[in-house]
């Protein structure tokens, strides 16, 4: 799959962008803060139907302007579609070829893109929030069914958690509703863990084998699913981790009552990575780190093609200038001839660029966009 036509209008510093991207190698080239990474977050955005940098869509559109436009006609298993998502006050829109999609569920998938960014190489030693971010974003947007049931998983969680805080005030008294809610929760709880660990399994095996590609070391990568309720095994069906949570939620009732907060669940859950069986959030060199980012990244993009058929755009945030000439080799390798891949970076100073055959080079200035000309 790529892009191909794109325009972003109004998108942060961008005042509008009308291009065709080469369908194998892009480069934006610039000093920092002028547009290169929102360029790339466009794109994203058009894919995705969210950020990587912000939960608010309001922080998109460009200073003194009502909205924001992103266009995109993409090529896909042989045919040609057009995507549309406009951003305004009133919230988001989408529109497969021109026609208005009332959930985003039914846009999201039709565009895949993988993004590898400099906050990317935090997703071994950062918090888990940033690992979760990671596994609700990328198993999304191949899986529509995992897209509804994380977005359902956030209505019912406000909604029990709304309640503990009526019952922790003393607002409200009905615990049997607060059973109801937990039960609810439970159900599309196991729902979620369940895929994350399937998509985590595809994901360990394929990563393992980049890992012992970029490192060229014996080092096993191991990537294993921590649940917030420890009894959930991989092994388990759907049924099984349904009743573990219902059990965990009937034994935590007290203490979530008393914090106002549901304590168990998708939301408190973690992905642990293991270089021959020793925590790498503990013990990884800061090397150590990027190979497993990279490894990470390289099997999203084997993921996708196994689920979708196609690979999927690759954007890289000025990401080359942080690895080495090894790791920046392996990747270049992995992807030639694969991705549609867009590159950002503030020179070509420093980059194995001898890999990539006749890259199309944009010039990014005060959100100027201007391509080379060869």
């Amino acid at each position: 799959m790529y892009l191909d036509h794109f325009i972003a209008q109004n998108y942060r510093n961008l005042t509008m962008v009308d291009t065709h991207f080469d369908k194998n190698v892009n480069i934006f080239i610039g000093k920092n803060a002028q547009g290169k990474t929102n360029l790339l977050e466009s794109i994203y955005f058009l894919a995705l139907t969210r950020s990587h940098r912000t939960s608010s869509d309001r922080e998109l559109i460009a200073f003194d302007k009502d909205y924001t436009n992103i266009m995109g006609q993409v090529h896909k298993h042989g045919r040609e579609f057009d995507l549309r998502v406009l951003i305004s006050k009133k919230g988001k829109k989408v529109w497969i070829n021109r026609v208005e999609q009332s959930k985003l569920s039914k846009y999201v998938g039709q565009l895949n893109a993988i993004l590898f960014s400099p906050e990317d190489l935090e997703l071994i030693k950062g918090a888990p929030s940033l690992r979760r971010k990671f596994m609700d974003q990328e198993f999304g947007q191949i899986n529509s069914e995992y897209l509804y049931f994380a977005s359902k998983y956030r209505q019912v969680l406000q909604q029990k958690n709304n309640y503990l805080k009526q019952l922790a005030r003393g607002q409200a008294k009905d615990q049997i509703f607060l059973d109801v809610l937990s039960d609810q929760l439970a159900g599309i709880a196991a729902e979620i863990i369940f895929r994350r660990v399937q998509f985590l399994n595809y994901l360990n095996d394929q990563a393992q084998e980049a890992y012992e590609h970029i490192s060229l070391a014996s080092e096993k990568l191991t990537i294993r699913y921590r649940p917030s309720v420890s009894e959930i095994k991989p092994s388990d069906s759907v049924e099984e981790i349904y009743q573990k949570l219902q059990l965990a939620f009937k034994n935590n009732k007290a203490a979530e009552i008393k914090k106002a907060t549901t304590l168990l669940g998708p939301h408190r859950d973690d992905i642990a990575f293991f270089l021959n069986g020793k925590d790498a959030h503990l013990y990884a060199s800061q090397g150590q780190q990027r190979s497993i980012a990279l490894s990470i990244k390289l099997a999203e993009i084997k993921l996708v093609h196994h689920v979708t058929k196609e690979y999927p755009l690759l954007l890289l945030d000025d990401v080359m200038s942080e690895l080495d000439h090894g790791r920046q080799s392996a990747l270049l390798n992995y992807i030639h001839g694969k991705t549609q891949t867009f590159i950002t970076t503030t020179d070509l100073e420093g980059i194995s660029w001898e890999i990539i055959k006749q890259p199309k080079i944009y010039h990014l200035e005060s959100g100027v966009v201007s391509l080379e000309k060869e």
